[in-house]
């Protein structure tokens, strides 16, 4: 039943993509947007469902805590469905966190929490008081937008395509190719904090207590964080931060769906959740070409991260270096530059606007993603792992030899007697600190050369007195 659900639902909302696509008018009303969020919705709940009949026992966590037993009424269905804060732009969520909501389980305060720390309510209320933190995410929200009027009025798509573009120095159009894309975020920025401060507003924000602080977290369905995204040293934080719902979305209703029990998540996992995010978004060109871009960016950022980073580290990967501050630098300039590059189709949308933009800057960033995956594929990448053992195993070693040197200072020197405890070979008069065990050592050693060459066929003789005093004055170093 999921995948008949999602296939239904996927392929009505594409849809009407092709039709938006290919009627290209900006003045109708585009519903596509409030129905990508229904598709997130029905096909989670329609694996939630289908959790719900299978035996607890085979499913993951995750899936324990959100399938549904029951069904739900047709009312609390319809009312999960056009739950009105996020019907138009998100964020989605499960019905498992509706259902919470509607029986106000939610804001249940674990038993032992301080009293200080629980949230104030009005009057019989369950939900906490909620005003002054969507208060904040509404004016944030607002000034994202108009932050948005103003950047898009100075940087948008005819500036880029124009002729006017081409007047200026290369750093300088890629700086504006930055400010495209960060006019273009500001939208969402606003829209989203918007939803989420309504959402925050009903309570569904509700996320517990801080343990730490005390303080109640407002963030169950924080859909951006854009301070990490215009802060990312690399492709993962920066991806991580953008449209999380959908991110979750796609990995618990994707990722892990396709991967047979028992097995790991590969290529055919990967591929699915790439064709799923493209498919959801639509059918421009140029959402292809950031997606198709972004990959391999992931790939190349995870290589420089595994065998570059480490270099600017200590050799036990604790601690940074001196030199970890201009490794820093270089990878926010890098990733902030390369994800402008690859992200400008994502917003011009058609192929001939795309590629000619992309031939402006010279390709650039697909230029330094091939020269990267040709570095890492070529033997460098193996002279790098060398590069880096031989600086763990320096390190181990000369951590091993500290750790020798201090235990050697904390025991306290005791005098050399017959009960002393520390191993020497040679006793005062020549004698050894355990005639005993250093006769039974020479036994044992001639009883396992015996034994081992009779296994090899070898003939043994039985050794005169004499070659036994031979033998044992030449284990012990000295005549008899």
């Amino acid at each position: 039943m999921p995948w008949i659900g999602f296939v239904f639902l996927m392929g009505h909302m594409s849809i009407n993509h092709i039709y938006r696509q290919f009627a290209n008018t900006p003045d109708k009303v585009d519903i596509t947007g409030a129905q990508m969020v229904l598709v997130m919705k029905l096909t989670g709940f329609c694996w939630n469902v289908y959790d719900g009949r299978l035996r607890q026992e085979d499913l993951a966590d995750f899936q324990r805590e959100r399938a549904l037993l029951h069904l739900p009424s047709l009312l609390d269905f319809a009312g999960y469905v056009l739950f009105f804060p996020s019907l138009f732009a998100g964020p989605s969520f499960d019905f498992v966190d509706y259902r919470r909501w509607i029986e106000t389980t939610m804001f249940e305060v674990p038993p032992g929490t301080d009293p200080k720390s629980v949230p104030r309510t009005r009057k019989q209320r369950k939900i906490p008081r909620s005003g002054t933190p969507a208060t904040m995410k509404a004016v944030v929200g607002l000034i994202w937008i108009f932050l948005f009027l103003k950047f898009s009025a100075w940087y948008n798509t005819d500036l880029v395509i124009g002729n006017e573009y081409m007047k200026y120095g290369f750093l300088r159009r890629i700086w504006i190719l930055e400010m495209l894309g960060f006019s273009t975020r500001l939208k969402y920025y606003g829209v989203w904090y918007l939803t989420e401060g309504a959402c925050i507003l009903t309570g569904l924000g509700y996320k517990g207590i801080d343990p730490k602080s005390g303080r109640v977290q407002w963030s169950r369905l924080e859909n951006v964080n854009p301070w990490g995204i215009e802060t990312a040293q690399n492709t993962r934080a920066y991806l991580e931060n953008w449209n999380k719902n959908t991110n979750n979305w796609l990995r618990n209703y994707m990722y892990l769906r396709v991967t047979p029990k028992g097995k790991k998540p590969g290529f055919r996992a990967s591929l699915a959740t790439f064709a799923t995010s493209a498919f959801w978004h639509g059918f421009y060109p140029g959402y292809y070409l950031s997606f198709v871009l972004a990959a391999f960016l992931q790939t190349v950022a995870k290589n420089f991260r595994r065998h570059v980073r480490p270099f600017f580290l200590t050799p036990d990967g604790q601690r940074p270096t001196k030199y970890k501050i201009y490794y820093d630098i270089l990878s926010y300039l890098v990733t902030q530059a390369a994800f402008c590059f690859t992200t400008a189709p994502f917003v011009l949308l058609s192929l001939p606007s795309s590629l000619l933009v992309w031939s402006r800057v010279y390709f650039y960033t697909v230029l330094g993603t091939a020269a990267s995956m040709v570095f890492f594929g070529s033997p460098a990448k193996q002279w790098l792992i060398k590069q880096l053992n031989a600086r763990s195993r320096t390190a181990k070693m000369d951590q091993h030899q500290q750790q020798q040197a201090q235990q050697q200072q904390q025991q306290p020197r005791q005098p050399l007697s017959r009960e002393s405890t520390i191993e020497e070979p040679i006793m005062g008069g020549g004698l050894p600190s355990d005639p005993g065990k250093e006769l039974d050592d020479v036994v044992r050693e001639i009883k396992e050369e015996v034994e081992a060459r009779r296994q090899r066929g070898v003939s043994v003789s039985v050794p005169t007195g004499r070659d036994m005093k031979d033998a044992i004055e030449n284990k012990l170093g000295r005549k008899l």
